[in-house]
């Protein structure tokens, strides 16, 4: 390796902190070519875990640090979204039980890598497609990696959408208790991109229930609630403001 090589190798793997992903295409447009990314291999300074996708030799890459790496260096949009999110912002407290599950939204009609889904990261994925256009995201900070997160009014649709099959009804509207700053401009546009009957109406039950005062500012006219009565439960208590069954747990939930 000539001292030129050396210092090209560390100056790129600088840009990133340690247990950062590395892509073939992205080292290529960089000055490392396939050839020299080879031989760093064979040298053992870089650890494939698939054809263009490497970790520097020793360290450990992390979900997080895969996910804000694949969508820095080649463009890509995965998220963390539901729950998980509103884990990572604070304002949920699930305990697994056994791995935690973290749900990652691709943009619709893109697929997940093989590699993404294939290396054991430590944690359960439940891969999804997005449902929204790119409103609602921003970056949290995990161990110097920014990752794209949903912002709260998106992680709770999208949680939502998960019930009852993922999450519980009853724990999303203890969550949906504490959303007291949810923006609702932000959500209008949300719920109006939103297709599914199921999610708009259980938001708007939870948020009414809950006695959030920005629900008050939602135009419920460009929210369209679909037609006729939606039974999520069975042996529910049916609610005839917003036609939907509810478990009974949530109906007389105070």
């Amino acid at each position: 390796m000539t001292t030129t090589g050396q210092t090209k190798i560390n100056s790129l793997l600088q840009k990133f902190p340690p247990g950062a992903l590395y892509f073939g295409s992205w080292l290529n447009q960089n000055g490392i070519s396939y050839s020299l990314q080879r031989h760093y291999r064979n040298s053992q300074w870089l650890t494939a875990i698939d054809d263009g996708v490497m970790y520097r030799t020793g360290e450990k890459p992390t979900l997080f640090s895969a996910l804000s790496c694949y969508n820095s260096q080649l463009g890509k949009k995965l998220h963390i979204g539901a729950v998980p999110a509103l884990e990572m912002r604070g304002l949920a407290h699930y305990v697994p039980l056994g791995r935690q599950t973290i749900v990652i939204y691709s943009p619709r009609g893109e697929w997940f890598p093989k590699w993404f889904s294939e290396y054991d990261w430590g944690v359960d994925i439940l891969k999804k497609s997005s449902e929204y256009s790119e409103e609602g995201i921003s970056t949290v900070n995990e161990n110097n990696f920014e990752v794209a997160v949903s912002l709260p009014e998106r992680a709770f649709l999208e949680s939502l959408d998960l019930a009852p099959k993922y999450y519980n009804l009853t724990d999303l509207y203890q969550i949906m208790e504490m959303l007291n700053g949810l923006r609702p401009k932000l959500l209008q546009q949300l719920l109006e991109e939103n297709s599914s009957v199921k999610v708009k109406r259980l938001f708007l039950y939870m948020a009414e229930k809950a006695g959030h005062s920005w629900f008050h500012d939602l135009n419920m006219d460009r929210i369209d609630l679909g037609k006729g009565k939606r039974s999520n439960v069975k042996n529910g208590v049916y609610d005839p403001k917003y036609q939907i069954t509810l478990p009974r747990d949530l109906a007389y939930y105070e």
